[in-house]
């Protein structure tokens, strides 16, 4: 097999059958040019089809029956639990694959399949690891993308992803792009943390790659619903600071938005007449368990499954961060009152202490692995579930 090529799909089923027949379509024709002596696919081509798919609806039953008749080779991996969402599937894609050349494409046609000749073209050449699709090299266009806010949101977010990795992605003008062909040696599976989609931008971000580009029109979907929204948004901007900053950069972050709704807490709270000491209880136990719920979705996601039950974190969290308040408000008084420092350099000095003792402590604690063996409790089991849906497949 000379090339696998990979369809992540969540609710594809009215694009199937029009996917693969242009797919089948592309590579026969391409292999008619080349025994007639034009330049192309050799004749001979083997490639194959792998559905990664995901989905909830008939997607599963019609693959199989236009794999029955498909001119190509036609495989079908259906996932009960989308773990990684899309990415998740790109990164089971190249494990199951054939081949060691991967190309990844979209199954709504909003990636044109007569352009996978051209990527395996200028991929064979040998001089290059990645074959990026681009809606925004010389020719390309993003005439597919909904309306102007999907096209603006789509411009920045390219823009502030290229300032943040200038060198990484110096020859990729559209890092976030879900149509690429990709030598799968070249990829450090172990190294990827997929949070559902834009997988591409992950893989370039880790690891120094030769890249390439083709340009081609991002089309109209041939059928069914964008699935953008919002909360892909929000994983798009979690993976984004991730890949640049890590983990610590997420946790100070949650910490931030921590303060500042203690702050509007206790505001509130004060406003309704409620005395300023309960009022600060109520806010720092509420920010303690809105900071939990953020970390374990956004900050240590990857650390759950191998870690204690989901009510067992939380309880080391729960009960280190009030004890660590107990300990560093005397600290404070302490600063105050015998080493004259004002009280607020003497609280950001102790939060900024208190910030890397959180986060070595849930690092190493919270989220340590459970003994070999030890069997996942229905509650986590239950939560793990939440968040394969919550990490569905999206776009951008």
């Amino acid at each position: 097999m000379q090339l696998s090529i990979i369809v992540p799909t969540y609710n594809e089923a009215p694009n199937v059958a029009e996917l693969v027949r242009r797919v089948c379509a592309a590579l026969e024709r391409v292999a008619v040019e080349s025994a007639a002596g034009e330049p192309g696919i050799p004749g001979g081509f083997e490639a194959e089809i792998v559905f990664v798919d995901d989905s909830t609806d008939a997607t599963p039953d019609v693959i199989r029956e236009v794999a029955a008749s498909a001119s190509l080779p036609v495989r079908l991996i259906h996932r009960t639990i989308a773990t990684g969402g899309l990415g998740g599937a790109v990164l089971e894609g190249f494990t199951a694959a054939e081949s060691d050349a991967c190309l990844v494409i979209d199954g709504d046609l909003q990636h044109p399949p007569e352009k996978i000749p051209e990527l395996w073209e200028r991929f064979s050449r040998g001089d290059v690891d990645v074959v990026v699709g681009s809606r925004y090299a010389g020719g390309g266009t993003s005439h597919g993308l909904a309306d102007r806010t999907r096209v603006l949101v789509s411009k920045v977010s390219t823009a502030v992803t290229r300032a943040m990795f200038p060198i990484r992605l110096k020859d990729v003008s559209d890092p976030m792009t879900g149509f690429f062909l990709i030598d799968r040696r070249a990829v450090d599976q172990a190294m990827l943390r997929p949070r559902g989609f834009k997988i591409l931008l992950e893989i370039l971000a880790r690891r120094p790659l030769r890249v390439a580009e083709v340009p081609f029109d991002f089309a109209d979907r041939h059928a069914g619903e964008s699935k953008a929204s919002v909360r892909q948004g929000v994983h798009f901007l979690t993976q984004l600071t991730a890949l640049r900053f890590g983990k610590m950069s997420l946790f100070a972050v949650i910490g931030g938005l921590g303060a500042v709704a203690n702050v509007a807490i206790v505001w509130a709270l004060t406003q309704l007449g409620v005395g300023y000491i309960v009022a600060a209880i109520i806010a720092a136990e509420a920010t303690i368990i809105g900071n939990f719920l953020l970390q374990e979705r956004f900050v240590f996601h990857d650390m759950r499954h191998s870690a204690a039950s989901g009510w067992l974190r939380f309880a080391k969290s729960f009960t280190f961060n009030n004890a660590e308040a107990l300990v560093r408000i005397p600290i404070i008084a302490l600063m105050v009152e015998s080493w004259h420092f004002s009280a607020v350099v003497a609280t950001a000095l102790t939060l900024v202490v208190a910030f890397f003792v959180r986060f070595v402590f849930h690092s190493l604690v919270v989220y340590a692995p459970r003994k070999p063996g030890a069997e996942p409790s229905p509650a986590r089991r239950f939560v793990e579930e939440l968040d394969a849906q919550a990490t569905a497949p999206g776009e951008l």
